[in-house]
């Protein structure tokens, strides 16, 4: 018995020195290159640091979640993921309990910070549950340009001017994006169904008015009855909108307009996507002009 407690014993003592020795060896990698490196949660967040860091020195940026389609809510961290963070100086995050592994990186890697880019948005959409798909809103994504740009310029000073130019540019851009909104909110009678949580905050930015109805976008699975009402209502409030994220299963939405005659609108949340920083401007034009051939 005691032999074998010798061999468990020492079992975890070779793992321990083989953690220290791997996480020795990412450390002088860092030091030999002397970058910065900033790891992303998922796309939007992304597209807005890609937008900061332009042209700024000695860093390298990378997003964790690669080849999700949708949401991150749901993400599950795998090995490759936590390698990313081995090397990482500091993760950004969108925030407001979007990404639910947090805590985890918090405690497997106290020494990456952590920049949360919705900590000052108060612009919130708010049911059961906080909806954290908040970049939809152009102010909102404002704040969290803004927020981004400031830590990472305390973070790492020797780009502090070139983050700062940057933001104060994009920002530039983002609000002559709003002044597109104005000839939406020109329209009356804006009632619609909405399949896609995510598109909550650009449907309210531009002042119509929706009824969103949860569903598993992937599978878009809705009960008989949630589907029964929801086509009563349809019906009884002339509801001839119904909105769905680019991504989503439409086999609900088709059900909801063959019986109402209500026509389908796809818009697009801006959860994947090329990698361009001006992508988000892009994809907000484009919902821009979706939205204006509607016949409210």
């Amino acid at each position: 018995m005691k032999k074998k407690n010798i061999i468990v014993i020492s079992i975890i003592i070779l793992i321990l020195l083989l953690v220290i020795i791997v996480s020795n060896l990412n450390k002088k990698e860092k030091i030999q290159d002397n970058k910065f490196r900033i790891l992303t949660s998922f796309y939007p967040i992304y597209i807005m640091t890609l937008n900061i860091t332009d042209g700024a020195q000695n860093i390298e940026l990378s997003n964790m979640a690669e080849n999700i389609v949708g949401c991150i809510h749901d993400y599950t961290l795998n090995t490759a993921d936590l390698r990313k963070f081995e090397k990482a100086d500091v993760f950004i995050e969108n925030g407001k309990s979007l990404e639910n592994f947090t805590d985890k990186i918090v405690s497997l890697y106290p020494d990456v910070h952590i920049i949360e880019s919705a900590e000052n948005v108060n612009k919130l959409i708010e049911n059961e549950e906080i909806n954290a798909h908040i970049w939809l809103n152009v102010d909102n994504y404002i704040l969290q340009t803004s927020k981004i740009a400031e830590d990472l310029s305390k973070l790492n000073p020797e780009n502090s001017e070139i983050y700062l130019k940057n933001s104060k540019n994009y920002i530039e851009q983002l609000n002559n994006l709003k002044q597109e909104f104005e000839e939406i909110k020109q329209k009356n009678n804006k009632k619609s169904i909405c399949l896609n949580e995510a598109l909550d905050y650009l449907l309210e930015e531009l002042d119509i008015e929706s009824q969103t109805i949860n569903s598993d976008h992937e599978q878009s699975a809705l009960s008989a009855e949630v589907i029964k009402s929801t086509i009563e209502k349809m019906k009884n409030e002339n509801i001839k909108i119904i909105f769905v994220d680019k991504n989503d299963n439409t086999s609900t939405a088709e059900v909801l307009a063959n019986e109402t005659g209500a026509k389908i609108y796809t818009l697009n949340s801006g959860m994947n996507g090329d990698k361009n920083k001006d992508e988000y401007v892009k994809v907000m034009r484009e919902n821009i002009q979706v939205l204006k051939n509607i016949e409210f």
